[in-house]
This record gives C-alpha cells, structure tokens and sequence, in this order.
C-alpha cells in the first residue's frame, strides 16, 4: 500500500490541489448567491433572461 502512494504521489497531490480549487469555487459561488450578487457582472436591460433570473 506504501509503495502504491509513493509511486502516484504526483497524481494524488496534483488531484488534492485541484479537489480544493473546485471547492473554493463553489463557496466563493454559494456566498455570492447569498449576498444576492449575480455571476453576468453585467447590467440586466439587455439580457434575454431578464425576466426570468430576478423577481422584480
């Protein structure tokens, strides 16, 4: 078992690294939308979507 983990070291760190990455992204998403901001950045008057994404 020892020697599996140190001959795929590389792939498990690489894999951990970018694991915590994704999860980063997704709070940092979750929190956004909590807050109420949106993910366009944009305003919504020309949105084709603006009457479906924000109650008004």
């Amino acid at each position: 078992m020892f020697e599996w983990i140190i001959s795929n070291a590389a792939t498990i760190i690489i894999s951990a690294v970018l694991i915590a990455i994704v999860a980063a992204v997704i709070v940092n998403l979750v929190k956004s939308k909590k807050k109420g901001k949106t993910s366009c950045g944009c305003g919504c008057a020309n949105c084709a979507m603006r009457g479906s994404c924000h109650k008004q």
